[in-house]
């Protein structure tokens, strides 16, 4: 690495500052996002989570409906209940696909999920919607994509929907604004056999 003084490192970055000062001043949009977590990776639920956590602190009204998780009594709706009607949390699916075993059951969930998204959605009240695992009832060909991007687009100019799940289809992408792709380096329960523990998986 080239050595450089401390006169010209602060040089370097003043003129970053002033970059991203100008950056900053030319962004003056603002609206209602459609954020995507997909990819293979550990974390697009708990990001969501960040972003749920954050809006919260600033008195926003928030709302996540889970689909495929259900099976148990996931910690973090423990954690925001804490938090009143501030939040709705709803856990409506009954586990993963090789748990139920039962395809017209995880379709049925699946759609009663959605049919409560749906009124989340359209309500103005509510700033951030979280559509976790949504992704997957995608994938598995229980929820229409059409369906999706139709109540999205007619979502409250200033709210956000976050939709998390790995496999998240191209036309969803295509419509996002913000797209986030979690890649799998490395897990423990693949490289060690370690369990799902608590405050990390659940």
């Amino acid at each position: 690495m080239t050595e450089i003084t401390d006169e010209q490192h602060r040089q370097k970055m003043q003129r970053r500052q002033e970059i991203q000062a100008q950056r900053v001043a030319d962004r003056q949009l603002e609206k209602g996002l459609i954020i995507v977590n997909t990819g293979e990776g550990k974390g697009k639920t708990t990001a969501a989570l960040g972003m749920v956590l954050r809006s919260l602190g600033h008195g926003y009204k928030v709302a996540i409906v889970q689909f495929i998780k259900g099976a148990w009594n996931p910690a973090e709706k423990a954690a925001f209940d804490r938090w009143g009607d501030q939040i709705s949390f709803l856990a409506l699916g009954e586990g993963f696909t090789w748990e139920t075993q039962d395809r017209n059951r995880d379709i049925a969930k699946a759609q009663e999920a959605w049919e409560i998204a749906i009124t989340f959605i359209h309500n103005p009240e509510i700033k951030l919607v979280l559509l976790d695992e949504i992704n997957i009832a995608l994938k598995l060909g229980y929820l229409q994509v059409e369906s999706i991007l139709t109540e999205l687009a007619q979502k409250p100019d200033d709210s956000h929907i976050i939709l998390t799940g790995r496999g998240a289809p191209s036309e969803l992408i295509a419509v996002a604004d913000l797209v986030t792709e979690m890649k799998l380096i490395k897990h423990p329960f693949r490289s060690q056999g370690v369990k799902a523990q608590p405050g990390i998986e659940f």
